[in-house]
């Protein structure tokens, strides 16, 4: 969703413009009629944790060997 708002309304309410952005939202922020700046929703970062073994079974190796190693044997001490 875009939303186009004045400059001067957009320094009234910045904070709340950028509370109420969701993931893919955008304000259109103008000068006139112009356009002079977006902001655009970045989505909320949800830091966790990391816990050994969470992706456990996530990952399926079909063929054990070691042959596709020899092209990095320049690479390898």
């Amino acid at each position: 969703m875009i939303v186009r708002v004045s400059l001067n309304e957009a320094q009234a309410r910045l904070p709340e413009l950028v509370k109420g952005l969701a993931s893919g939202d955008e304000v259109l922020i103008t000068d006139g009629d112009e356009p002079v700046a977006r902001l655009v929703g970045q989505g909320r970062r949800t830091d966790r944790m990391r816990q050994p073994g969470s992706a456990k079974g996530k990952l399926r190796i079909l063929v054990e060997d070691d042959a596709h190693l020899d092209d990095f044997k320049d690479y390898m001490p």
